[in-house]
């Protein structure tokens, strides 16, 4: 009896963090940083929708592409559009389970081209 303790404990801990995680995520967009050498990005996701906001560097187009290394599954990569200079929407799910998830974004410009990665826990 004394040995489940720690597992429920470690359980509840665990609902928790994922209840306010998936409260929060649904409250506002994600907000996630990517710092490259040519490029640095925040990544807002959000539905149905992940917007890339250019902090530095000038890039004519960016892509996205989303994989989930512990499934396997590796969705096709998505192109954006510019709606206003320094703004790119990426539109639909690029998510489309819960879990930790793998974001490549690769930006091409006049300084070249770079991909950075971050990673997301999705949840809710």
């Amino acid at each position: 009896m004394k040995r489940r303790a720690p597992a429920v404990a470690a359980l509840a801990a665990v609902t928790v963090t994922i209840f306010v995680l998936g409260w929060n995520a649904a409250a506002e967009p994600r907000r996630l940083s990517a710092v490259g050498t040519h490029y640095a990005v925040t990544v807002l996701i959000d539905e149905p929708g992940t917007e890339v906001l250019l902090d530095s560097g000038d890039a004519d187009t960016v892509t996205l592409s989303a994989v989930m290394p512990d499934m396997g599954h590796a969705l096709p990569e998505v192109v954006t559009r510019e709606p206003d200079p320094g703004r790119f929407l990426a539109e639909g799910d690029l998510f489309p389970m819960n879990g930790v998830w793998e974001l490549s974004i690769r930006l091409t410009g006049p300084a070249g081209e770079e991909v950075l990665t971050v990673n997301t826990l999705v949840t809710g």
